[in-house]
């Protein structure tokens, strides 16, 4: 391996090691015992089910390859995944704010743990059967979670403030420490051991079957709002209300659809950006690197998060400049550096300087997470949660189909400026928050007058 790869790593791990092992008593909050268990719990279920979705990842691809699957094929494969969390998955999602969260979250286990065992048949029908329930899964993970812990949080009576500390450590080890595990021991599993690309799949669903034991054991049920019984469709209507009523809510679906749309095309991207003429690149060390930078813009938000100022609204708009920045690369190194004809061999010197601005970027989706939770946990009404958080879904997973779909009718360049510009957008939408932000007290929110509102009219929070 080359010693560029082997410099990187050592690099964002000793970085790492030394924000972990730097943080002073500004960079921490005193919890209570009771807060620390709960904390614990939640991270540890976490962790489990992100070890069966990061298990999963580096293999899809290549074990319906494996099954005689062409390129088209597996698109449609990808694409049904999406438009299924989309689709099936917003309605299951939104189910959670009314039949309960725990549920919902027992509900992603069951529908994973299904999809996993559908990749042991070679079948088309099957594997798309599969798809369907892990784009479900995909919206649960996303949503359900989220939206116990809030409720759980504030039931329990913890200090708000707290809430950024177990989003912060979630997405440290979840995001971070967990997905690199996850890689190497998937890599174990396929290549030495020589289980074959199923083994993975498997390996998910023991994981995923243990967490919804803990959570079946020790989790205790929250409800979106059980004072009425309302059906889908006025859930649906007063989500859809809530976001066009206030500004903050409709800007952090904005904010949230456009980085992480972007962020999923980067997932496809940087493998051929990083290897134009074949170069032989280790995908899977240059994936644990992606998640140590990942892990550091989390220790990063940690400190951030724990301090008073600067505010989350205002430090997003850097966030999102210097991902914007990021993603530009691509298309500066194409023009400034004469691109190789060598077909083969190792990286090249604009492949290096590409990772290195890679791996920014992903320091920034470290940084995202944690802070992306911290504004919906003080903007999104507790009422229905789970419901306005997979809205914000519908346009990130339309827009991802239509990347797939499209994927080689547009050059790589193209792709990327399109990233950055969203991921620019985005900083300015984070700015309009910012004021918005400044310029309201915040007050509780009149759910009951929200939902018999027919035309919408500002809200002032």
């Amino acid at each position: 391996m080359e010693l560029f790869y082997v410099l990187m790593f050592g690099a964002l791990t000793v970085v790492v090691a030394a924000l972990e092992l730097s943080k002073t008593g500004k960079d921490r909050m005193n919890t209570s015992s009771a807060f620390n268990a709960f904390k614990n719990n939640y991270i540890l279920v976490y962790s489990l089910m992100m070890a069966g979705d990061w298990l999963q990842g580096p293999y899809v691809y290549y074990l319906y390859s494996q099954y005689g699957f062409g390129k088209g094929d597996i698109g449609q494969l990808f694409i049904a995944g999406f438009g299924s969390s989309m689709l099936f998955g917003t309605i299951v999602g939104s189910l959670a704010d009314k039949q309960g969260r725990k549920r919902a979250c027992v509900t992603y286990c069951i529908a994973y743990i299904l999809s996993c065992i559908t990749k042991h048949s070679p079948e088309y029908k099957v594997l798309m059967l599969g798809r369907i329930l892990g784009g479900i899964a995909t919206s649960l993970l996303f949503s359900a979670f989220e939206s116990w812990l809030v409720a759980e949080h504030n039931k329990r009576g913890f200090e708000q403030q707290w809430l950024s500390i177990t989003f912060s450590k979630a997405i440290f080890l979840g995001n971070g420490l967990v997905a690199i595990v996850s890689g190497l021991f998937g890599n174990l599993l396929v290549d030495t051991l020589g289980f074959g690309p199923v083994s993975p799949f498997d390996a998910a669903a023991c994981f995923l079957a243990i967490g919804m034991a803990i959570i079946m054991s020790s989790w205790s049920e929250n409800y979106g709002d059980p004072s009425e019984n309302k059906d889908l469709l006025a859930q649906f209507k007063a989500a859809a209300v809530a976001i066009a009523s206030d500004e903050k809510i409709a800007l952090l679906g904005a904010i949230q659809s456009l980085f992480e749309g972007s962020m999923y095309t980067f997932v496809f991207l940087w493998t051929p950006a990083l290897s134009p003429n074949e170069e032989e690149i280790p995908h899977g060390f240059i994936f644990a690197t992606f998640m140590l930078a990942s892990m550091l813009g989390s220790s990063i938000a940690s400190r951030l998060l724990a301090r008073s100022s600067p505010k989350v609204e205002s430090y997003m708009q850097i966030v999102f400049v210097i991902s914007s920045a990021s993603l530009l690369l691509p298309i500066l190194t194409n023009f400034l550096i004469a691109p190789s004809k060598v077909k083969g061999g190792s990286i090249s010197f604009s492949g290096c300087i590409l990772v290195v601005g890679f791996c920014a970027f992903e320091a920034c989706v470290g940084i995202f997470w944690p802070s992306m939770m911290k504004m919906r946990s003080q903007y999104i009404p507790e009422e229905a949660r789970s419901t306005i958080m997979n809205f914000f879904r519908i346009p990130l997973n339309i827009f991802v189909c239509v990347v797939l779909y499209n994927v080689d009718a547009f050059p790589m360049t193209v792709m990327f400026g399109m990233c950055s510009i969203f991921l620019f957008v985005a900083a300015v939408l984070q700015r309009r928050l910012m004021m918005i932000a400044e310029s309201q007290k915040p007050k509780p929110q009149d759910w009951t007058a929200l939902e018999r509102t027919t035309e919408a009219e500002p809200l002032h929070i």
